[in-house]
């Protein structure tokens, strides 16, 4: 088989990772990844496997990360305080804590920042005809979550600049490393300031849970709040982003689907959960084998690098009927688009809203959205996503089916109710 590295950024910034990833998972579907800089992984390409390794954390750990190229020092001082990189039963408790800020009050004043939101942002898009529809994406998603952990409003356009240069794509140099982990640097010191005042000042956000909450009978310490709001702001904004561009591009591409979804808004829920599979914005989950073990018939060795694929996974012909296939109406919809098992997507129902919120304003305000410019793709192996999608937009009619929101849509709860992930990368 010729080679592939599936670690390489350029694949899926300028190449076609689809018909890589169909030949893998028939092959490889456990795949010796070797890297040009001589490291190596395991990548796991399909459906059944990557849940089996997923949810199996006493042989698959997080504990020394979840992501490819990610820093070895920064990984040792996270383990067992970010949510992210750490395994049960601690990761547990921490969940509890962080769970415990989604109260029905914190959810409803949500969905009212995420409709004013994504009401504004597609207005202004409307009034000029058009727009880059990645800087549309963004708003609602960066609202959203800072308005979660308590960033004040005035504050939103920051945290949207700072998240979308760390997290957004792989660095080319070390000038770039250098700015990402500036940007990263800024983070935490902003966090490091909001902890300090929610110590003194609770509040109805999570960052007041976080400094306020108990795991062992202890507090969780500043470093221990500062590393799982870093991964909250990261998996909250820059994955349901891209969803979002991915799913209006999947729209824009299937004229009947958009034109059905306007008229008929109880499809609307099946269409969120196929904009997550069939945009899978995280690309990879990366564990360590804690012991010798067998994965798919290939033996893995203790502290060895194993990775589901989880495009791959969403693509799978053993799970899917035509995988390649956008289908708003698919059910069941079994994605693995945002994780399974304990690091299952503590957002996941959160995401959901917000796309099922940002959709239903589209289809409201928007008759046709149509291609004004050439995509392109992010330069990373961690997300799948998008550095531009331009759009025209031609305004729906007042009186037209779909320019009100139906009943329907209004109160349909977010996703399909599966717990098969969600685009938030905060695990």
């Amino acid at each position: 088989m010729h080679p592939v590295d599936l670690s390489d950024a350029a694949l899926y910034q300028h190449g076609d990772p689809l018909p890589v990833w169909a030949r893998l998972r028939a092959q490889s579907p456990v795949h010796d990844n070797r890297r040009a800089d001589g490291e190596r992984f395991w990548a796991v390409m399909t459906h059944p496997l990557c849940s089996e390794m997923l949810t199996n954390p006493k042989v698959f750990s997080s504990a020394n990360g979840m992501r490819l190229d990610s820093n070895k020092h920064v990984l040792a001082r996270a383990a067992g305080k970010m949510l992210n990189v750490t395994d049960p039963p601690r990761h547990d408790k921490i969940r509890k804590v962080i769970s415990s800020a989604f109260t029905p009050s914190t959810v409803r004043r949500l969905e009212a920042t995420m409709r004013a939101t994504a009401g504004r942002a597609i207005a202004a898009a409307l009034s000029d005809g058009g727009c880059e529809f990645t800087r549309v994406a963004h708003q609602l998603p960066v609202s959203v979550i800072c308005d979660l952990l308590g960033v004040p409003e005035a504050d939103w356009d920051f945290m949207a600049d700072r998240t979308r240069f760390a997290w957004s794509s792989t660095a080319s140099d070390e000038k770039e490393e250098a700015e990402k982990v500036q940007a990263h640097t800024e983070i935490m010191g902003y966090f490091l300031d909001l902890a300090a005042d929610r110590r003194k000042s609770p509040g109805d956000d999570l960052v007041s849970a976080l400094v306020h909450g108990t795991v062992d009978g202890k507090v969780l310490t500043d470093e221990e709040v500062l590393y799982n709001c870093d991964a909250l702001l990261s998996g909250g904004n820059e994955t349901t982003r891209h969803a979002t561009v991915g799913g209006l591009l999947a729209l824009m591409t299937d004229p009947a689907a958009w034109a059905d979804l306007r008229q008929d808004r109880s499809l609307l829920p099946s269409a969120i959960q196929e904009i997550v599979r069939y945009t899978s914005p995280v690309m990879h989950s990366l564990r360590t084998a804690t012991r010798d073990v067998e994965l798919g018939g290939v033996p893995i060795r203790a502290g060895e690098h194993v990775v589901a694929w989880l495009p791959s996974a969403n693509r799978d012909e053993q799970v899917f009927e035509a995988p390649g296939r956008f289908d708003v109406r698919r059910s069941p919809n079994r994605h693995l688009g945002f994780i399974q098992g304990n690091h299952y997507c503590v957002g996941a129902s959160l995401a959901a809203m917000e796309l099922t919120v940002m959709f239903d304003e589209l289809l409201d305000r928007v008759a046709e959205a149509r291609p004004a410019g050439p995509v392109r793709r992010l330069r990373s192996n961690l997300l799948w996503g998008f550095d531009a999608l331009p759009v025209s937009f031609v305004a729906a009619d007042a009186g037209t089916p779909g320019a009100r929101r139906s009943p329907a849509a209004a109160g349909a709860a977010p996703g399909d109710g599966s717990r098969h992930g969600c685009p938030h990368a905060s695990r």
